[in-house]
């Protein structure tokens, strides 16, 4: 395997890597500014109220998209190791 055909796997990888946590990231991000932006107009600087709704949200989104990431990631993983005599170089 060349140095081209690492660099092709790694990108590969890293493509899914991101669209697999993209909207975790997402709807956290989102819900720290929804909440900070509550604190800061309310006064309340409790590490609580910041960290249990975050947790939440992502909880259930993981919970709710758990069918589409594995799907993504076994879509994934059996293109992988059908096409990997391509970087063995055996065909």
């Amino acid at each position: 395997m060349g140095a081209d055909q690492a660099a092709e796997l790694m990108r590969n990888l890293l493509r899914e890597a991101l669209i697999l946590g993209a909207p975790v990231l997402l709807a956290a991000c989102v819900t720290s500014f929804v909440i900070s932006l509550v604190q800061t107009l309310t006064s309340l600087q409790d590490q609580t109220i910041a960290t249990v709704p975050r947790l939440l949200v992502v909880a259930v989104l993981l919970m709710a998209g758990l069918p589409w990431f594995l799907e993504r990631l076994m879509r994934y993983t059996v293109g992988l190791f059908s096409d990997f005599h391509r970087f063995l170089g055996m065909g």
